[in-house]
């Protein structure tokens, strides 16, 4: 069966990505009811046989695929070629993966290519739920539950900002966060661990407002949950409100993030300036 959004012309990449997701869920799955492995790497994070396996699966999935694009994942060694290449793809084999030690569901497997340096597909699977977002540029974002249909994917109408439905950080939540509540006037605040899902609630239409004011984040976090947030009409931005860039040497998110629905973007960048001034 042919998924909705997979006819055009990157119907091929998103099928296989769809595919490589699921089968990667799988092997994360399998891992989850045993030895997770738990090491620690660079920025104290953690990783875990399932991370490494996720990676292998989707990273040997995509090069035999596409031989001809660059893959690029968090558990490889970068690759250089990716500045100039047309096509990239990032990998995120576990987003989210202190909810996956702790065995929570906020935890998913991301795939997202860059063409030209701008995301223009991205499949973000949460395999305890067998829940799957995707997109690609030209047939927009949509998503599936367990029993249902696919339904394509818009984000909401909300442009007041103490309406805002805020989405925020499990593990690495902090006051910050409080004076961004206060700021804008919100009340109503949800909080999971993947920065994918996240931006995916957005796209759902569930969420409204996702702020991360520091720079943990890598471009394998956003590249497919931003084509998907595009697709269905939402921004993501740095918190100065510009664009991501995908064609610098650093792969790390240095301004922070912010992502919406696109209607409240920029009264919401506008009041943020005054309260993270230090923000390089």
């Amino acid at each position: 069966m042919t998924a909705p959004g997979s006819g055009g012309r990157l119907g091929a990449e998103v099928t296989r990505a769809i595919e490589l997701a699921h089968a990667a869920g799988k092997v994360v799955m399998a891992v989850r009811g045993g030895e997770l492995g738990v090491e620690m790497k660079a920025g104290d994070e953690p990783v875990t046989i399932a991370d490494r396996r996720s990676s292998e699966l989707i990273v040997a999935g995509l090069t035999a695929a596409f031989p001809g694009d660059v893959v690029i994942s968090e558990e490889n060694p970068d690759d250089p070629a990716r500045l100039t290449a047309r096509r990239v793809w990032y990998v995120d084999p576990i987003d989210g993966t202190k909810d996956f030690i702790r065995g929570h569901d906020g935890f998913s497997v991301m795939i997202g290519m860059t063409e030209g340096h701008v995301p223009t597909l991205g499949v973000v699977y949460q395999p305890s739920v067998d829940r799957i977002f995707w997109a690609t540029v030209e047939d927009g974002a949509w998503f599936q539950a367990p029993g249902d249909e696919p339904r394509r994917l818009a984000v909401s109408e909300i442009r007041t900002a103490s309406e805002i439905r805020l989405v925020a950080s499990k593990s690495h939540r902090s006051d910050a966060i409080d004076r961004v509540k206060s700021a804008l006037g919100i009340d109503n605040e949800l909080n999971i661990g993947s920065v994918g899902l996240k931006l995916c609630l957005i796209a759902l239409a569930e969420r409204d407002l996702y702020v991360n004011p520091w720079p943990k984040c890598k471009a394998w976090d956003t590249c497919a949950p931003e084509a998907i947030l595009r697709a269905a009409g939402g921004v993501l931005t740095d918190l100065h409100g510009a664009p991501l860039r995908y064609d610098e040497s650093d792969l790390g998110r240095l301004h922070g993030l912010v992502a919406s629905n696109g209607r409240v973007h920029a009264d919401v960048v506008a009041r943020l300036a005054s309260l993270f001034p230090s923000v390089p």
